[in-house]
């Protein structure tokens, strides 16, 4: 098998009149939605804004949370809005971002020709199903509340959640938060009986953390008095993941609540930073096995602790984009790395192979597999990628590391944080910067903050505000650049066979492949470091071919500690060719280009079925299958199927080629 190197694909497609004038109603239907919708990646301008229903969590405006939030939920308003105007010139701006030769990304393992498709034209054509430890795939396919052995009077019931009026539950925030000069707050019993009174008393507390409750009679009517029992002392008490809720949790359930999420065009920290708003709980009470793309539809499980099957399936009648479901309690938390892998379903539309080319890359991707390469999405998508910023931390360059994250750059970003820019290269004020950005909690916002703090004389403090994984993220872009570079030098020079001096794990202990057993060993079996004081590295050309890199960049190789220890880089061993599993394919032929090609978890339980398909559509699309481990990116097995760059910048423009 020999290496092939990247081709040019052709993104410009032949079109009748009447393509032509299909894709023109396409183009302004489509914008009419991204003005009014926001789009995370420039590559489809289709999206589903969250429009939660009337009810009692119906809005993260009227939430109950902490003061020290609501900065962080007008960040998040803001970081939704979009400025990048039409596709066109979404387009134009991405013409400064990275494409995947930038960083390393540059050759294929089959010999099939390339074809032109459209990745990710909807969300909804990319469909992400974790599988779990035990090899079990999650599925949302249950809605029901499991019921518990032993009966927990505390737990609130369904009606719980629709007693209070509107005006009530504005009346209630408002007290809880101190807002106004009342102490107390009388909710009248329209009803007056034990079971009413039972339920409201029940709504308040558990709604209203911090808040009492007691029955008056007043002029022959019954009132139930919200107040603060402790005055100011009992304001908001959010629950943590030391004290999760103070009332009784039954012995016979388990601690946690474990569930699957269904979502729909979020990632997972803003799912979850959603359902803990909605909750009034913190984001640290939820664990996971996996983080997932925010520019999908994604079935993961979550667990959490103390909060009910029941209060979470309400969320379901609140929340658009996502779903709760497949409830169960269980005593142990979820831990990241608990994963088999996801399962991963994916529809690349408006296909220009042949049927012979199809069969050919995907005969290949099943038998072969592809390159390994870390994804475009670990290097960011604006002219600055995330690697250079690692590489400064790691020369110890930290006026470089400033400069890096706060100066100007061409491209794709929101018009605040342009202006923040050029007012720092203005002024170098990180007060003044400060003051042309409303997101306070973006890097840019906590680096600012930090300088405000310690002044420039002191950056590496004032870089350590930002959180911890965020700065170790710039550091492990900079260690898959070199891996991506280093890989693409091992097939080009070796092909796709192990050679002598190659790497393989003997366990989680890498040994090098010795000349007599060479012949027990395939390109599966080799892996490649990335860079570390704890690795070894190929004794071939490629060990040299690293030195030489790291050198270039003036680093030493053989001292990757660093004299800050969350810096210093043990390094790792990472397949340089992964095989999928569970492959399988199918073209189909469609006419509009908004219908969905397949039926997800929600339209099953919802009843939906797929419109009919004509068999001589003007349009073709490869709906595909597959399974892959953790770490590796699908986007890195559809590159090698379609032969094209993966990148924001070329998809866009294919993108906006198809939409003029």
């Amino acid at each position: 098998m020999e290496a092939v190197e990247m081709n040019s694909v052709s993104l410009k497609r032949p079109r009748s009149e009447d393509d032509v004038a299909n894709a023109d109603e396409i183009k302004r239907q489509k914008i009419s939605e991204k003005s009014k919708t926001g789009n995370d990646s420039g590559q489809s301008v289709e999206t589903v804004t969250e429009q939660p229903d009337k009810c009692l969590l119906e809005d993260t405006k009227n939430e109950i949370i902490p003061n020290e939030e609501s900065e962080e939920q007008e960040d998040e308003e803001l970081e939704d809005s979009d400025e990048d105007g039409d596709p066109e010139s979404f387009a134009d701006m991405m013409k400064h971002g990275l494409t995947e030769s930038d960083v390393g990304i540059t050759k294929f393992v089959s010999s099939h020709k390339g074809f032109s498709g459209i990745l990710k034209e909807r969300y909804s054509d990319f469909v992400v199903h974790e599988i779990g430890k035990d090899g079990r795939v999650s599925h949302l396919d249950d809605f029901s509340v499991p019921v518990d052995d032993e009966v927990n009077f505390e737990d609130p019931s369904e009606e719980t959640f629709t007693v209070l009026s509107d005006e009530d539950k504005k009346r209630l925030e408002e007290l809880q938060l101190l807002k106004n000069k009342e102490t107390s707050v009388a909710i009248e019993v329209i009803e007056d009986t034990k079971e009413k009174r039972t339920v409201i008393h029940q709504a308040v507390k558990s709604l209203f953390p911090g808040l009492e409750t007691k029955t008056e009679d007043r002029d022959g009517k019954k009132y139930i008095i919200a107040y603060h029992a402790a005055g100011k002392k009992a304001l908001a008490k959010v629950r943590t993941a030391t004290d999760p809720r103070k009332h009784s949790w039954p012995k016979s359930r388990g601690s946690y609540c474990h569930f699957v999420l269904y979502k729909e065009n979020k990632d997972t920290m803003d799912a979850i930073n959603v359902l803990s708003k909605f909750l009034r709980v913190k984001p640290n009470i939820f664990s996971y096995m996996g983080t997932k793309d925010k520019r999908a539809i994604t079935v993961q499980e979550i667990a959490v602790l103390r909060i009910t099957a029941q209060r979470l399936a309400h969320l379901n009648k609140c929340l658009m984009n996502f779903k709760l479901g497949n409830f169960s309690y269980k005593n142990h938390p979820l831990k990241l790395g608990e994963l088999q892998g996801n399962h991963f379903t994916v529809v690349l539309r408006n296909i220009t192979g042949t049927d012979d080319q199809i069969e050919q890359a995907m005969h290949s991707l099943r038998e072969i597999g592809f390159i390994n390469y870390y994804g475009m999405q670990r290097f960011g998508t604006t002219a600055v990628p995330t690697y250079q910023i690692g590489r400064a931390i790691l020369q110890n360059n930290w006026n470089e590391v400033i400069d890096l994250i706060l100066k100007p750059r061409p491209g794709a970003e929101k018009g605040y944080l342009v202006k923040c820019r050029e007012e720092w290269a203005k002024t170098k004020d990180p007060a003044a910067a400060l003051k042309k950005l409303p997101v306070k909690r973006c890097v840019e916002g906590q680096l600012l903050r930090g300088l405000l703090k310690y002044g420039m004389k002191n950056v590496i403090s004032a870089f350590g505000i930002i959180p911890r994984n965020n700065r170790l993220m710039y550091i492990h872009s900079y260690q898959s650049y070199v891996w991506n570079n280093m890989v693409s030098k091992r097939i080009e020079e070796y092909g796709l066979r192990a050679v002598p001096g190659d790497l393989t794990l003997k366990g989680a202990t890498a040994v090098h492949i010795e000349e007599g057993d060479v012949d027990n060993y395939t390109i599966h079996d080799v892996v490649m470091p990335l860079p570390g004081f704890d690795v070894i590295y190929p004794k071939h050309k490629i060990g040299e071919a690293y030195k030489e890199m790291l050198v270039a960049d003036n680093l030493d190789i053989n001292n990757m500690r660093h004299k800050i220890r969350d810096y210093s880089l043990s390094g790792a061993y990472r397949k340089i060719i992964i095989r999928p599993q569970n492959v399988n394919w199918e073209v189909v032929a469609y006419d509009d280009p908004r219908i969905p090609l397949f039926t997800t978890d929600l339209d099953k339980l919802e009843g939906k079925t797929l419109p009919v398909l004509p068999t001589d559509g003007k349009f073709r699309a490869l709906k595909m299958e597959f399974s892959l481990p953790p770490s590796t990116y699908a986007t890195m097995a559809i590159r090698e199927v379609l032969k094209m760059d993966t990148s924001i910048k070329n998809q866009t423009q294919l993108n906006t080629t198809w939409l003029r």
